[in-house]
C-alpha cells in the first residue's frame, strides 16, 4: 500500500485557487501535525492566506456544523475567494496584536492571550510527568503512602522526609539553628543525610552553589507493631 503524498487531505490541508486580497490563484498542500512557519516579503499574502482562506474556511465550516437556530443568530460568515479547501481540521486562530508593552516576565503565551487558556487547558486534560525521571506524577491519599510503605519486607528501615529549601551555603548556615530550636535533629543535604550538631555538616566547596535540603521528620524500622 503506497504512502499519502503530502497533495493528500489525509494528510495535508490542501488550498486550490485561493484568490483573497493579492493572492493570485495560489495552490498548496500544508502538511498536518506539524508546526509550519509562513514567511515573506510584506504585502506578499501571508496573513490573507493564514486568516482570510484557511482560519475564515475553517470558521464557516463550523458555523454551517450548527443547528438552524443557531446558525441564524451569529453572523452570517462569507465563503472565501478560493476554489477549495480539503483535509481542514478544527481551526483556532489567535488576533494579531503588538507585543511592544511586554514586560520582562512576558512570555509568548502571555503576549498573545493565550496563557489562561493554556493553563486551564492543561489543568483540566494534562498529565504531569516527572522531570527526572519522565514518569508519570500521581495523586496519592495518605492511605495509599502508608499501603505503599507496608509493601516493604519486615526490619526495612524507613526515613519521612519533607522538601525545605534549595539555598546557598551562606543561606543555610543561617537558617540551621531555627531548625534546632524547632526540634529537629537532621537534614539531607544534596543526598545526604547528616545530624545538625555535625561540625562537617555543610560539604566542602560549595561556594556559590545551590544546596537541595530535605528534613528529616522522622525514622523508623518496620516491624509487625507498625503493620
Amino acid at each position: 500500500v503506497n504512502e499519502p503524498s503530502l497533495g493528500d487531505p489525509r494528510v495535508s490541508i490542501v488550498v486550490k485557487g485561493a484568490r483573497e486580497n493579492n493572492l493570485r490563484d495560489m495552490t498548496v498542500s500544508i502538511p498536518r501535525g506539524k508546526l509550519i512557519g509562513v514567511t515573506g516579503v510584506s504585502g506578499s499574502g501571508k496573513s490573507s492566506l493564514v486568516f482570510d482562506v484557511l482560519a475564515a474556511e475553517g470558521h464557516r465550516k463550523y458555523v454551517e456544523s450548527l443547528s438552524a437556530k443557531a446558525r441564524h443568530a451569529l453572523e452570517k460568515v462569507r465563503r472565501p475567494d478560493v476554489d477549495y479547501v480539503e483535509g481542514l481540521t478544527p481551526v483556532i486562530s489567535i488576533e494579531q496584536i503588538s507585543a511592544g508593552g511586554a514586560g520582562p516576565r512576558s512570555t509568548v503565551a502571555t503576549a498573545t492571550e493565550v496563557a489562561d487558556y493554556a493553563r486551564l487547558l492543561w489543568a483540566t486534560v494534562g498529565a504531569p510527568h516527572c522531570p527526572k525521571d519522565g514518569g508519570r506524577v500521581t495523586r496519592r491519599s495518605l492511605d495509599d503512602c502508608v499501603a505503599r510503605i507496608l509493601e516493604e519486607p519486615l526490619g526495612s528501615r524507613i526515613m519521612l522526609l519533607a522538601p525545605w529549601m534549595k539555598t546557598k551555603a551562606s543561606v543555610l548556615r543561617e537558617e540551621l539553628p531555627r531548625l534546632e530550636r524547632r526540634g529537629f535533629q537532621r537534614v539531607r543535604i544534596d543526598g545526604e543525610v547528616k545530624r545538625l550538631d555535625d561540625r562537617d555538616l555543610i560539604p566542602s566547596g560549595t561556594r556559590g552553589r545551590e544546596l537541595v535540603v530535605d528534613l528529616v521528620v522522622d525514622r523508623l524500622v518496620l516491624d509487625d507493631s507498625a503493620r
